[in-house]
């Protein structure tokens, strides 16, 4: 009896070992469900000029005025995905720009025990991205939740190992969100050598446009939804003419006027429509010797020499979010880097990277009747060195200079940064 309960004791282990060896190869045989990643940069910048906000108004007054120095954490991101099987799979990342918010109640105990609100630091906390997707095959996808909008270079490839520069190009990152992201629905897939991908969105909102950033401020909101009065369309296509080179395309239009909480229905502005329209074109070629990237881009706002003055004018409490400044009926972006590997094809891996760039932008093209804002064109020019140790870690430094028109003065400045990203499956 004991014999016989020994005999079918080692067989059930027996079995449950086999099983479980099973169970790990076929374990070790799926493909990983976790994606954690993310990237971050930290920066040192010397602006050789004054920060003075009347710096534009009155030039003559702060041409010799000292240099500000500064430090910053642009990004610091967090990325999980995770694929839940069947096609689904999911997607967020949480950003958390320059620093963050440290925000706190403390007593005072020099003020009688008062407890007082204390802000210790600026920056944001936000949710970039947090999608569910369904994957029907490569060349069909359905992305429903927050998203990001691919209009322009940048928008699509804004980790920090996808540019030169230290901050990211200033031209892009001037006229329009950046990195925009809205709450919508992505249709997308791969052809061969085709990417493409529509999105339906919520329109810009047309009270946040100003004279120094164009419509870059009109995907904000200040409130804990985001008005979604009028609904707008962006789309992008991607080519790779060969492994190394790649063309895009991309498109945005939608209106932004009355897309707000509060809507302005007086009978003068019932045919103000305020439409946005973004054309964008971009390109890349990478070897391991070269790297050359550029843009284009190029806006039109309807009815904007009647929302800039409506703007400008509007009866907000001085608690509003909105500026008060006119609006450019058009912008444009231009930009041009390249770099070359001077370590060439390295055994460790390690590249050495000399670039140079060159951005042309102007927020504020004004309608007819309008008059113009001389330093809202603005050129930059700018070298400097990529060193990546590993694929992952790069440290930068860059200095440059931005050019206006003759009658502003010009504004050098130099910038250090390192920055990391990074992709890990589990």
């Amino acid at each position: 009896m004991k014999l016989s309960r020994s005999i079918s004791t080692c067989c059930l282990l027996v079995a449950t070992l086999a099983t479980a060896q099973v169970w790990a190869q076929a374990d070790s045989s799926r493909a990983p469900r976790l994606t954690i990643g993310g990237y971050g940069e930290a920066v040192y910048k010397y602006n050789f000029y004054s920060d003075n906000i009347f710096r534009y108004a009155f030039p003559d007054r702060y041409k010799d005025a000292r240099g500000h120095g500064r430090v910053d954490l642009p990004h610091a991101v967090i990325m999980l995905g995770y694929d839940f099987g069947s096609g689904w799979s999911m997607g967020t990342e949480i950003e958390f720009e320059h620093g963050g918010v440290e925000a706190a109640v403390e007593m005072e105990a020099e003020e009688t025990g008062e407890f007082e609100k204390e802000i210790e630091r600026g920056g944001e906390v936000a949710l970039e991205q947090f999608w569910v997707q369904k994957s029907f095959r490569p060349e069909l996808n359905l992305r429903m939740g927050h998203i990001v909008v691919p209009v322009g270079m940048t928008n699509q490839n804004h980790t920090p190992n996808q540019f030169f520069t230290v901050y990211r190009p200033e031209g892009e990152n001037t006229i329009m969100p950046c990195t925009w992201h809205e709450t919508g629905v992505s249709l997308w897939g791969r052809w061969r050598s085709l990417r493409y991908e529509v999105q339906l969105l919520p329109g810009l909102n047309s009270n946040y446009f100003n004279n120094s950033g164009w419509v870059h401020d009109g995907s904000a909101s200040a409130y804990e939804f985001r008005p979604a009065n009028n609904l707008a369309t962006a789309a992008r296509l991607d080519w790779w003419a060969t492994p190394q080179l790649r063309l895009g395309v991309s498109a945005y239009v939608g209106n932004s006027f009355n897309n707000d909480i509060v809507t302005d229905k007086r009978e003068r502005y019932n045919d103000i429509t305020g439409t946005v329209a973004i054309a964008t074109f971009d390109f890349a070629y990478r070897s391991n010797l070269l790297i050359v990237r550029g843009n284009a881009d190029y806006g039109y706002l309807s009815d904007a020499a009647t929302i800039g003055p409506r703007n400008q004018n509007q009866n907000h409490s001085s608690a509003s979010p909105y500026p008060h400044t006119l609006v450019g009926e058009k912008a444009l972006a231009l930009g041009l880097e390249g770099g070359v590997n001077l370590l060439g094809s390295r055994l460790d891996g390690k590249r050495l990277f000399l670039f140079g760039r060159y951005d042309h932008y102007d927020s504020f093209i004004p309608a007819e009747g309008q008059a113009n804002v001389g330093w809202a064109e603005r050129s930059l020019v700018s070298a400097g060195v990529n060193y990546m140790p590993l694929p992952e870690v790069i440290v930068k430094a860059e200095c440059g200079v931005r050019l206006l028109s003759e009658q502003y003065n010009n504004e050098p400045y130099v910038a250090l940064g390192i920055t990391w990203t990074g992709f890990f499956k589990h």
